[in-house]
């Protein structure tokens, strides 16, 4: 009997890149269960604004999670969105740096820098290209 052919292992730089995101992802899932909480029991200034945050924190948290499901079974279309996203990380991260929370932002600039470092790295790009994934 034929053997089946070995699965060819994910290089560590995608493998780190699909961690991240499904991170991120699972992150946002608690801070979008927070604001639903929030939107529930607190008195809003705009019911609209705190509805849309929600709302927008709720597809980030899926967007990411797809983006990682995608990158995990190689599907290369994923790996420009989520450069995308990773380096926004770095412009809200300053924002928070100037806005007088830099113990949150220093670590949301590393975070999206590494995000980014390890999708754009050779050894992902690779990857993904030799994959049959669309």
């Amino acid at each position: 009997m034929p053997e089946a052919p070995a699965a060819v292992r994910s290089p560590a730089t995608l493998r780190w890149a699909v961690g991240l995101l499904a991170a991120q992802a699972a992150g946002l899932v608690v801070v979008t269960v927070l604001l639903v909480y929030a939107d529930v029991v607190a008195a809003t200034t705009t019911v609209q604004g705190a509805i849309g945050l929600t709302i927008f924190t709720a597809l980030m948290a899926a967007l990411l999670g797809l983006f990682a499901w995608s990158l995990h079974r190689r599907r290369r279309w994923a790996r420009g969105p989520s450069i995308v996203l990773q380096l926004l990380l770095v412009p809200i991260g300053w924002t928070m740096v100037s806005g007088g929370q830099p113990a949150l932002g220093v670590p949301v600039i590393v975070l999206g820098l590494i995000g980014a470092g390890t999708l754009l790295a050779p050894a992902t790009r690779e990857a993904l290209d030799a994959s049959d994934g669309v």
